[in-house]
Formats: structure tokens, C-alpha cells, sequence
């Protein structure tokens, strides 16, 4: 069993159930999964783009990316129904998990100028969505390998009912949040 996943069964709910006075733990929010997305624009113009976000993906995360494609045509971008411009991957259990603790504890620290992630990007639904400007945060990815920096995005999908549980399941978490003036 995966170590955080230990300590958010042990700890995590205890301080969740003490602050908002559940009455059971299972009311106590969790992370349900973790979404991890690329859209890539260029793709439309060369396919090899797709495949070298495909692998990208796949390292970090550990799992398969499912390629996605464009669902309506839009004459000024050049794009028709059914166009691959993107991948994205749906992860759940130990990989969530384990995804969740290397972006806390290895990538965040390796971005440029960190400050902390915005407080203020949640859904209002308890979702929260974070921006990465470049995959080489993640020490898996060899920077040799890269034929462009490319971002992703990065939603955490709690159970949360409000804003402020899931802020606060985040914090436990270690999410850095900075501070708001």
C-alpha cells in the first residue's frame, strides 16, 4: 500500500472529521481521481507531435494515454471533427496515488520562480485545476529525449462538497498554495 494513501486513511480523515465535525469518516473527502491532460494545437499540422506527447505522458504518469480528438470543425483553426489534438489520462488508486506525491514533493519544487499554486482555482464544486507550463519538472522525462517543452494540465477530482474541504484535503496533502495578499 502506497504511503500517502496509508497516511490519508490514518491522519488525514481524522483531521478532516475533527475540523468540519462529520459525523462518520466516510463523509471526510478524498482525492477520487486525478486527470492529467495535453492539448496540442500543432498536431493538426504533424502527427508525430501526438506520439512524442503520448510517450511524455506515459512515463509520468505511469499509464497509457488515451489520444483525444477534436469533437466539432472549426474553419479558422483548420481543424475537422475527428482530428487527434490531444491526450489526456484518467488515474485512479496507487498510480493517483503515487502521481499526486511526486507532483507535490519532486515536480512543484522544480518549477522556475515557485511561489506556490493559486488558492483560487477551484471549481466551486470542491475540483481543483492546476497549469504546468513544462513536463521537464518531472525528473522521468530526459531533457535530451524532448523534441519541444509542451505543458499539461492537471485536475484533482475530490469529493468534496465545498471550496474550502477541498482546499483543505489539498493543504493536508502538502499542496502549496500561496499565500493571497
Amino acid at each position: 500500500m502506497n504511503r500517502l494513501r496509508e497516511i490519508y486513511e490514518t491522519q488525514f480523515v481524522d483531521a478532516l472529521v475533527k475540523k468540519f465535525g462529520y459525523k462518520n469518516r466516510l463523509q471526510a473527502p478524498r482525492i477520487e481521481k486525478v486527470v492529467v491532460n495535453m492539448g496540442l494545437g500543432e498536431a493538426k499540422d504533424n502527427a508525430k507531435v501526438i506520439e512524442s506527447a503520448v510517450s511524455d505522458l506515459s512515463i509520468v504518469t505511469g499509464q497509457k494515454p488515451v489520444v483525444t480528438k477534436a469533437k466539432k470543425s472549426v474553419a479558422a483553426f483548420k481543424l475537422r471533427a475527428g482530428m487527434p489534438i490531444g491526450c489526456k489520462v484518467t488515474l485512479r488508486g496507487e498510480r493517483m496515488y503515487s502521481f499526486v506525491d511526486r507532483l507535490i514533493n519532486i515536480g512543484l519544487p522544480r518549477v522556475r520562480d515557485f511561489r506556490g499554486v493559486k488558492p483560487n482555482a477551484f471549481d466551486g464544486r470542491g475540483n481543483y485545476s492546476l497549469g504546468i507550463r513544462e513536463q521537464l519538472i518531472f525528473p522521468e522525462i530526459q531533457f535530451d529525449k524532448i523534441d519541444k517543452i509542451r505543458g499539461m494540465e492537471i485536475v484533482f477530482v475530490t469529493t468534496a462538497k465545498t471550496d474550502e474541504e477541498a482546499r483543505e484535503l489539498l493543504t493536508l496533502y502538502g499542496m502549496p498554495f500561496a499565500r493571497v495578499q
